[in-house]
Protein backbone atom coordinates (compact mmCIF):
# COMPACT_ATOMS: atom_id res chain seq x y z
CA UNK A 1 0.00 0.00 0.00
CA UNK A 2 2.78 2.87 0.74
CA UNK A 3 4.76 1.72 -2.33
CA UNK A 4 1.78 2.22 -4.14
CA UNK A 5 0.56 5.83 -2.38
CA UNK A 6 4.66 6.80 -2.69
CA UNK A 7 4.28 6.46 -6.75
CA UNK A 8 1.16 8.17 -6.98
CA UNK A 9 2.39 10.72 -4.77
CA UNK A 10 5.62 11.09 -7.37
CA UNK A 11 2.81 11.16 -10.36
CA UNK A 12 0.52 14.00 -9.03
CA UNK A 13 3.69 16.08 -8.40
CA UNK A 14 5.05 15.86 -11.66
CA UNK A 15 1.54 16.59 -13.43
CA UNK A 16 0.29 18.88 -10.67
CA UNK A 17 3.80 20.70 -9.52
CA UNK A 18 3.33 22.01 -6.02
CA UNK A 19 -0.71 22.76 -6.28
CA UNK A 20 -2.38 19.00 -5.84
CA UNK A 21 -3.62 20.20 -2.04
CA UNK A 22 -5.73 22.70 -3.97
CA UNK A 23 -3.34 25.95 -2.67
CA UNK A 24 -0.51 27.90 -3.73
CA UNK A 25 2.62 26.83 -2.70
CA UNK A 26 6.24 26.94 -3.36
CA UNK A 27 6.77 23.14 -3.65
CA UNK A 28 5.09 22.45 -0.26
CA UNK A 29 4.32 18.71 0.68
CA UNK A 30 2.32 17.76 4.29
CA UNK A 31 3.05 15.75 6.82
CA UNK A 32 6.18 14.64 6.00
CA UNK A 33 5.42 12.91 2.84
CA UNK A 34 7.01 15.11 0.44
CA UNK A 35 10.80 14.38 2.68
CA UNK A 36 10.31 10.96 2.53
CA UNK A 37 9.20 10.97 -1.37
CA UNK A 38 12.09 13.39 -2.52
CA UNK A 39 14.39 10.80 -1.10
CA UNK A 40 12.73 8.38 -3.04
CA UNK A 41 13.19 10.55 -6.48
CA UNK A 42 17.11 11.50 -5.40
CA UNK A 43 15.90 14.95 -4.34
CA UNK A 44 15.16 16.83 -1.61
CA UNK A 45 11.66 18.97 -1.74
CA UNK A 46 11.59 21.76 0.21
CA UNK A 47 10.20 22.55 3.53
CA UNK A 48 6.52 23.63 4.06
CA UNK A 49 7.58 26.72 5.78
CA UNK A 50 3.55 27.24 6.78
CA UNK A 51 3.29 24.06 8.84
CA UNK A 52 3.77 23.38 12.52
CA UNK A 53 4.52 20.51 14.58
CA UNK A 54 0.63 18.88 15.18
CA UNK A 55 1.39 19.60 18.90
CA UNK A 56 1.90 23.44 18.52
CA UNK A 57 -0.97 24.40 16.75
CA UNK A 58 -4.18 25.66 18.05
CA UNK A 59 -7.54 24.31 16.88
CA UNK A 60 -10.19 26.33 18.06
CA UNK A 61 -13.27 25.01 16.24
CA UNK A 62 -14.79 21.54 17.37
CA UNK A 63 -15.99 18.09 16.13
CA UNK A 64 -14.83 15.18 14.01
CA UNK A 65 -13.23 17.44 11.13
CA UNK A 66 -11.66 20.20 13.56
CA UNK A 67 -8.14 19.43 12.06
CA UNK A 68 -9.49 20.60 8.68
CA UNK A 69 -10.42 24.19 7.21
CA UNK A 70 -14.27 24.44 6.97
CA UNK A 71 -13.81 25.85 3.60
CA UNK A 72 -11.64 24.15 1.81
CA UNK A 73 -10.64 20.91 3.62
CA UNK A 74 -6.73 21.68 3.60
CA UNK A 75 -5.05 19.99 7.20
CA UNK A 76 -4.36 23.46 9.31
CA UNK A 77 -1.55 22.32 11.27
CA UNK A 78 0.16 22.44 7.45
CA UNK A 79 -0.69 25.45 6.60
CA UNK A 80 -0.89 26.94 10.55
CA UNK A 81 1.09 30.38 9.86
CA UNK A 82 -1.69 31.50 7.82
CA UNK A 83 -4.55 30.11 9.75
CA UNK A 84 -7.45 32.48 10.62
CA UNK A 85 -10.55 31.81 13.34
CA UNK A 86 -13.93 33.62 13.26
CA UNK A 87 -17.46 32.84 15.06
CA UNK A 88 -19.45 31.93 12.18
CA UNK A 89 -22.89 32.50 12.66
CA UNK A 90 -22.08 32.30 16.62
CA UNK A 91 -19.75 28.82 16.04
CA UNK A 92 -16.30 29.14 15.77
CA UNK A 93 -14.70 28.41 12.97
CA UNK A 94 -10.73 27.95 11.59
CA UNK A 95 -9.71 28.42 8.55
CA UNK A 96 -6.13 27.79 6.23
CA UNK A 97 -5.49 31.31 5.21
CA UNK A 98 -7.16 35.16 4.69
CA UNK A 99 -8.75 33.39 1.39
CA UNK A 100 -10.99 31.43 3.06
CA UNK A 101 -12.57 33.80 5.54
CA UNK A 102 -13.31 36.39 2.86
CA UNK A 103 -15.01 33.12 0.82
CA UNK A 104 -16.97 32.69 3.92
CA UNK A 105 -17.61 36.10 4.44
CA UNK A 106 -18.70 36.24 0.70
CA UNK A 107 -21.08 33.61 1.55
CA UNK A 108 -23.19 36.08 3.39
CA UNK A 109 -22.92 34.66 6.87
CA UNK A 110 -22.23 36.58 10.16
CA UNK A 111 -18.65 36.54 11.01
CA UNK A 112 -17.59 38.12 14.31
CA UNK A 113 -14.31 38.13 16.29
CA UNK A 114 -11.90 37.21 13.71
CA UNK A 115 -8.77 36.09 14.49
CA UNK A 116 -5.40 35.05 13.04
CA UNK A 117 -1.95 33.42 14.18
CA UNK A 118 1.00 35.39 15.41
CA UNK A 119 3.99 34.11 14.01
CA UNK A 120 6.15 34.87 16.74
CA UNK A 121 4.12 33.12 19.38
CA UNK A 122 2.25 30.81 17.28
CA UNK A 123 -0.94 31.77 19.03
CA UNK A 124 -4.15 32.88 17.86
CA UNK A 125 -5.05 37.12 18.54
CA UNK A 126 -7.03 39.35 17.77
CA UNK A 127 -6.85 39.95 14.02
CA UNK A 128 -7.60 43.82 14.22
CA UNK A 129 -4.48 43.96 16.80
CA UNK A 130 -1.76 42.48 14.39
CA UNK A 131 0.15 43.74 11.66
CA UNK A 132 0.26 41.89 8.65
CA UNK A 133 3.19 41.75 6.35
CA UNK A 134 1.40 41.33 2.40
CA UNK A 135 3.44 40.33 -0.32
CA UNK A 136 6.60 38.72 1.23
CA UNK A 137 8.69 36.07 -0.47
CA UNK A 138 7.45 33.62 1.56
CA UNK A 139 4.35 30.70 0.31
CA UNK A 140 0.82 32.37 0.32
CA UNK A 141 -2.01 30.05 1.07
CA UNK A 142 -5.09 29.55 -1.32
CA UNK A 143 -3.90 33.25 -3.11
CA UNK A 144 -2.19 32.87 -6.48
CA UNK A 145 0.29 34.93 -5.68
CA UNK A 146 0.61 37.30 -2.44
CA UNK A 147 0.78 35.94 0.98
CA UNK A 148 -0.22 37.22 4.05
CA UNK A 149 1.66 36.96 7.52
CA UNK A 150 0.40 38.39 10.57
CA UNK A 151 2.53 39.44 13.97
CA UNK A 152 1.39 40.69 17.72
CA UNK A 153 4.10 43.63 17.27
CA UNK A 154 4.61 46.35 14.27
CA UNK A 155 8.64 45.48 15.38
CA UNK A 156 8.15 41.94 14.59
CA UNK A 157 6.63 42.20 11.19
CA UNK A 158 8.87 45.14 10.15
CA UNK A 159 11.76 42.19 10.84
CA UNK A 160 10.08 40.00 8.89
CA UNK A 161 9.19 42.22 6.10
CA UNK A 162 12.94 43.86 5.83
CA UNK A 163 14.03 39.71 5.68
CA UNK A 164 11.76 38.37 3.65
CA UNK A 165 10.28 41.43 1.56
CA UNK A 166 6.62 42.51 1.87
CA UNK A 167 4.60 45.90 3.07
CA UNK A 168 3.42 46.04 6.93
CA UNK A 169 -0.27 47.05 7.24
CA UNK A 170 -3.41 46.23 9.47
CA UNK A 171 -5.73 43.89 9.61
CA UNK A 172 -8.05 46.07 7.30
CA UNK A 173 -5.29 46.71 4.67
CA UNK A 174 -4.56 43.26 4.37
CA UNK A 175 -8.53 41.56 4.13
CA UNK A 176 -8.93 44.61 1.60
CA UNK A 177 -6.28 43.12 -0.50
CA UNK A 178 -7.83 39.47 -0.15
CA UNK A 179 -10.96 41.08 -0.96
CA UNK A 180 -10.10 42.58 -4.12
CA UNK A 181 -7.96 39.80 -5.26
CA UNK A 182 -10.59 37.05 -4.45
CA UNK A 183 -11.90 36.95 -8.18
CA UNK A 184 -8.62 35.97 -9.21
CA UNK A 185 -7.72 33.51 -6.45
CA UNK A 186 -10.84 31.65 -6.87
CA UNK A 187 -10.35 31.21 -11.04
CA UNK A 188 -7.10 30.05 -9.92
CA UNK A 189 -7.87 27.67 -6.96
CA UNK A 190 -10.72 26.01 -8.69
CA UNK A 191 -8.49 25.34 -11.95
CA UNK A 192 -6.11 23.78 -9.17
CA UNK A 193 -8.98 21.98 -7.73
CA UNK A 194 -10.20 20.36 -10.79
CA UNK A 195 -6.60 18.79 -11.35
CA UNK A 196 -6.79 17.29 -7.73
CA UNK A 197 -9.97 15.80 -8.36
CA UNK A 198 -8.79 14.31 -11.57
CA UNK A 199 -6.47 12.52 -9.75
CA UNK A 200 -8.08 11.91 -6.68
CA UNK A 201 -10.27 9.89 -8.95
CA UNK A 202 -7.61 7.04 -9.90
CA UNK A 203 -5.98 7.23 -5.97
CA UNK A 204 -10.22 6.71 -5.10
CA UNK A 205 -10.15 3.27 -7.76
CA UNK A 206 -6.86 2.04 -6.56
CA UNK A 207 -6.60 2.70 -3.01
CA UNK A 208 -10.58 3.20 -1.43
CA UNK A 209 -13.63 0.84 -1.31
CA UNK A 210 -16.51 2.36 -2.18
CA UNK A 211 -18.12 5.40 -1.33
CA UNK A 212 -22.04 5.96 -1.91
CA UNK A 213 -22.08 8.85 0.81
CA UNK A 214 -22.28 12.46 -0.90
CA UNK A 215 -20.61 15.50 1.01
CA UNK A 216 -20.59 18.82 1.50
CA UNK A 217 -16.91 19.54 1.57
CA UNK A 218 -13.19 18.04 1.33
CA UNK A 219 -13.67 18.42 5.51
CA UNK A 220 -16.12 16.60 5.25
CA UNK A 221 -14.84 13.67 3.03
CA UNK A 222 -11.75 13.88 4.83
CA UNK A 223 -13.08 13.63 8.14
CA UNK A 224 -15.18 10.12 6.69
CA UNK A 225 -12.38 8.72 5.03
CA UNK A 226 -10.59 8.59 7.97
CA UNK A 227 -12.97 7.53 10.35
CA UNK A 228 -14.32 4.78 8.76
CA UNK A 229 -10.85 3.63 7.36
CA UNK A 230 -11.83 3.19 3.73
CA UNK A 231 -8.56 4.63 1.85
CA UNK A 232 -6.06 2.20 3.89
CA UNK A 233 -3.37 4.65 4.79
CA UNK A 234 -3.91 7.88 2.20
CA UNK A 235 -2.87 11.18 4.26
CA UNK A 236 -1.14 14.47 2.97
CA UNK A 237 -1.80 15.42 -0.77
CA UNK A 238 -3.14 11.92 -1.56
CA UNK A 239 -6.33 12.15 1.03
CA UNK A 240 -6.92 15.70 -0.56
CA UNK A 241 -7.67 14.94 -3.81
CA UNK A 242 -9.52 11.87 -3.01
CA UNK A 243 -11.78 14.06 -0.92
CA UNK A 244 -11.84 16.67 -4.00
CA UNK A 245 -12.94 14.11 -6.08
CA UNK A 246 -15.76 12.80 -3.63
CA UNK A 247 -16.68 15.70 -3.45
CA UNK A 248 -17.20 16.85 -7.10
CA UNK A 249 -18.63 13.66 -7.84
Amino acid sequence: MKKLTVAFVALMVMALGAHADGMQTKGAMGQGAGMKMGKKMGKKMPKNYRMVPFAKAQILQKGDAKMFCTRCGMTLPMFYRTNHAAKVDGKMEQFCSIYCLVETMNMGKKVTDVQVVDNTTLKFIPAEKAFYVVGSSKPATMAAKVSKYAFGTKEAAQAFAKKFGGKVMGYTGALAQAKAAYDADTKAKKMRQAKGAKMGAMIYKKHCKPIEQKFASAAEAKTYIKKNKVCGDLKGKPLQMTALYLMSR
